[in-house]
């Protein structure tokens, strides 16, 4: 199904409903993807609002996706986060994957960091690493903006030349190297799920210049675009691509792996928030 015509009415909706609950609009938002919930707990004086409480947000059902919206603030920035993301494989039409980030966007966030698990195609991409998102290559074979555009939200044919955005990613790096973080740049393959791919495709990806791949984010990104949202992304390589690895891939590796780098994925999103809130004024 197309987004629907009144999809403005429906973001507006749930923007309505957080002004309610939280009268501060943040500076800059982040949706925080497989095992990465966690560094919305580090927020001061934290509001958090489940998704079902909020018109229009879709459920999330995949295990370490909280499913909440976090607001507060961090070293002084007021920021909101969503302990977890919606996917396409969970059912749902694009439009309604983007919609979080949408009302985010509407809210008053002005950038968006997406972060994700991934799997790490370029070999020195192995698990643990942190990378920045320079490009994507959408393979999903669906779109956010498929159906009805409403100008109130952004042009019919959005240019996606600078997506992730050159300031904010040049930020990125300083961040991380104020931070002591080790952080790898690589273009990001979004494929629809929830099956991992297999050796055959990963083989494909590469040739195509992938150099990580998972199954989320870009819808959430073209929203943003669309909406003159700057963004900014992080992947966290949890395991090796199919066919690069001996072992089954495992969504419990995929966790595990998430954890144990959220340290240094917190202490990049602590120096790089400031900077954001900065550069997008």
């Amino acid at each position: 199904m197309s987004a629907p015509i009144d999809l403005f009415d429906r973001v507006e909706a749930s923007v309505a409903e957080l002004r309610r609950r939280i009268p501060v609009e943040p500076q800059v938002a982040v949706i925080l993807g497989s095992g990465l919930g966690g560094f919305a707990d580090r927020f001061e004086d934290p509001v958090s609002i489940p998704y079902g409480d909020l018109p229009g947000f879709p459920a999330s059902s995949v295990p370490g996706h909280a499913g909440r919206l976090v607001a507060g603030a961090l070293g002084g920035i007021r920021v909101a986060a969503m302990q977890g993301r919606i996917h396409a494989y969970e059912g749902y039409e694009p439009w309604q994957v983007a919609f979080p980030a949408r009302v985010l966007c509407r809210w008053g966030a002005r950038a968006l960091v997406v972060t994700n698990a991934a799997g790490g195609i370029r070999a020195s991409l192995r698990p643990g690493r942190l990378m920045r998102i320079s490009d994507h290559l959408d393979l999903s074979g669906t779109n956010p903006l498929v159906g009805p555009n409403d100008e109130r939200l952004g042009p019919r044919f959005p240019d996606l030349s600078k997506a992730y955005d050159p300031r904010l990613s040049a930020a990125l790096y300083e961040s991380a190297r104020v931070a002591g973080v080790e952080l790898d740049t690589g273009v990001y393959a979004c494929l629809r799920g929830p099956s991992y791919e297999t050796p055959a495709e990963i083989r494909m990806l590469r040739s195509l210049g992938a150099d990580a791949v998972g199954m989320s984010t870009v819808p959430e990104v073209i929203a943003a675009a669309h909406m003159g949202v700057p963004v900014a992304g992080i992947s966290c390589i949890t395991n090796l691509a199919a066919g690069l690895g001996e072992q089954p891939l495992t969504h419990a590796e995929v966790a595990a792996t998430a954890a144990r780098a959220q340290e240094r994925f917190a202490s990049l999103l602590e120096a790089f928030f400031p900077a954001a809130a900065r550069i997008a004024g």
